[in-house]
């Protein structure tokens, strides 16, 4: 009986042990500047390995209403990122651009960088720690 008694302990123990497993950081992007809610917006958080070649760490799209979305990202492990965004109003899944190389869609970086030519990661660039994250991005 005492070990049965014990047995249980451990596996209630156990089971405690793993519910308070420590989830990721939640990092929530407000972009209120959408200007217009036809198509999506799309996001990605990146990684310096990931940023500017395809797809992100994790990626997420919204519909828009009265020009504004949020998006979360959950589960983060602390470290560096960017994230990148991109009002895709013809639901293509890609940015589409002019004859000469400029951008037909809206797009924005964290850190509300916007310089000409291509985004550099250093600049948009952010660092996960120990707590959620709220940022607004600009288009």
């Amino acid at each position: 009986m005492k070990n049965a008694f014990l047995t249980f302990a451990l596996a209630l123990t156990t089971l405690f042990g793993f519910s308070q497993e420590e989830k990721g950081i939640i990092i929530t992007v407000t972009i209120d500047n959408v200007k217009n809610d036809t198509g999506k917006v799309l996001m990605s958080l990146h990684s310096s390995e990931t940023f500017m070649k395809g797809k992100g760490i994790q990626n997420a799209e919204t519909k828009i209403k009265d020009g504004k979305v949020v998006i979360t990202f959950k589960d983060v492990a602390p470290g560096e990122y960017a994230i990148m965004a991109l009002h895709d109003e013809n639901e293509n899944q890609r940015m589409d651009f002019r004859e000469n190389g400029m951008p037909l869609e809206s797009y924005g970086m964290s850190n509300n960088v916007m310089s000409f030519g291509p985004p550099q990661y250093d600049d948009a660039k952010f660092k996960v720690e120990d707590k959620d994250l709220e940022m607004i991005i600009r288009f």
